[in-house]
């Protein structure tokens, strides 16, 4: 997937944050321990992984296409490409308010480790932690 298509992506998912845009998608893979998988063409995770450690940067789907399990699927298979890379820790900070999110990750067996307290700030200036999760 280009980083244009992640940043329309991101922007169609993202409208209570400030997307990413493609340059910055671009830098990101521009790295070797940054590395992407995507479900279709509307759903992508971007991950980096150092040291048997995964961090989960991004996952995004298009706004209209959501509902439909391509999260689901697109986190199945970034856990999959994480243990190819001998991930030990899959990382993730996730919205308090997100719990459509929050849902999914704990059905994958994500647990909360921590919260970062007013992380996230939302368009009307309302903060919300983020809430930090490990598997």
């Amino acid at each position: 997937m280009t980083p244009e298509k992640m940043a329309a992506i991101h922007q169609s998912a993202f409208t209570h944050q400030r997307p990413w845009s493609a340059s910055e998608f671009r830098d990101l893979l521009a790295s070797d321990l940054v590395w992407s998988v995507n479900s279709g063409d509307y759903c992508f995770a971007l991950g980096r992984t150092v040291a048997g450690e995964t961090e989960v940067l991004t996952i995004a789907t298009d706004s209209a296409k959501q509902r439909r399990g391509l999260a689901k699927s697109c986190l199945k298979s970034f856990l999959t490409e994480s243990s190819a890379r001998e991930t030990q820790t899959v990382y993730l900070e996730v919205d308090a308010k997100n719990i459509g999110a929050i849902a999914l990750y704990s059905g994958f067996g994500f647990r909360e480790t921590g919260r970062r307290q007013g992380y996230y700030r939302h368009p009307n200036g309302v903060p919300s932690d983020a809430v930090i999760m490990a598997l």
